[in-house]
């Protein structure tokens, strides 16, 4: 009887070790998957292949799924290149779009702008490089040019300078010439009295009193603020006046500011 239960017990476990034997586990992933959070900020490396995961009936649900699966979906179909050139394309178009700085060109003069000494002028003569040039209106109110000499410029306007250097050339030396005049700079106008620091200064095209006064530093602690008294010369002589701040001022113009008494 004894030998007959010994029998059984070593049967019964024969079985059960042949069972367990015969079970077999899921399958492990081989490596780690990224986190959804750095698979979405940074996607896949370059060099690298996707990091294999383990394939059983939950491989879903280990993918984030829903809204997470989706992204990781989106991010995937977009390279990461279109997205960059998305991202930037628009400040892109609008440096292409955006004007390119204005190279250096002579300063912009009134039509009836009256020359005099001090002007800086810019004389082009078409097909002749030799009397192109610079030339300063000097204190006697000419210009000094090659060949033609001394042509007078004050009071002129610079197309009446230019038709002037035209008749001169055209005079014995040049057959057809083609002239134009250009205002280089402006001769400098004044300040005095009540200001920081009076003195001489560059012309400003469009500049006015105000302006003026904040080119020589501000009026000083004495200085009348409302009224200024402006200097004006032109072909009838000199003129003063009493103007407020918005006053303009011309080249050549002398503005006096004046002191307050209280």
């Amino acid at each position: 009887m004894r030998g007959v239960r010994a029998v059984m017990f070593c049967l019964l476990c024969a079985f059960a070790l042949s069972g367990g034997c015969m079970h077999t586990t899921s399958p492990v992933a081989t490596a780690q998957p990224q986190s959804d959070l750095d698979y979405m900020a940074y996607g896949q490396p370059y060099s690298q292949a996707p990091a294999a995961t383990a394939t059983s009936s939950s491989s879903s649900s280990n993918s984030g799924g829903g809204a997470i699966a989706a992204l990781r979906a989106s991010f995937a179909a977009t390279p990461r290149t279109a997205y960059a050139q998305a991202q930037y394309a628009p400040a892109q178009a609008a440096y292409a779009a955006a004007p390119m700085p204005a190279a250096s060109m002579p300063v912009a003069y009134d039509a009836g702008y009256r020359l005099d000494a001090g002007d800086k002028l810019r004389v082009v003569v078409y097909g002749q490089e030799g009397l192109t040039n610079s030339y300063a209106i000097d204190a006697g109110g000419s210009i000094t040019m090659p060949l033609i000499g001394s042509v007078p410029a004050r009071g002129r306007t610079p197309a009446g300078l230019a038709a002037e250097i035209t008749g001169k050339l055209r005079n014995g030396y040049i057959r057809d010439p083609s002239v134009a005049v250009e205002i280089e700079s402006y001769r400098p106008f004044f300040i005095l009295g009540e200001v920081a620091a009076p003195g001489q200064y560059p012309y400003v095209p469009n500049m006015s009193v105000e302006s003026a006064v904040a080119i020589a530093g501000g009026f000083s602690p004495r200085a009348k603020r409302d009224r200024m008294t402006l200097t004006h010369t032109d072909g009838s002589g000199a003129m003063r006046v009493v103007v407020p701040l918005g006053t303009a001022v011309s080249p050549g113009d002398t503005v006096l500011v004046g002191e307050r008494w209280f």
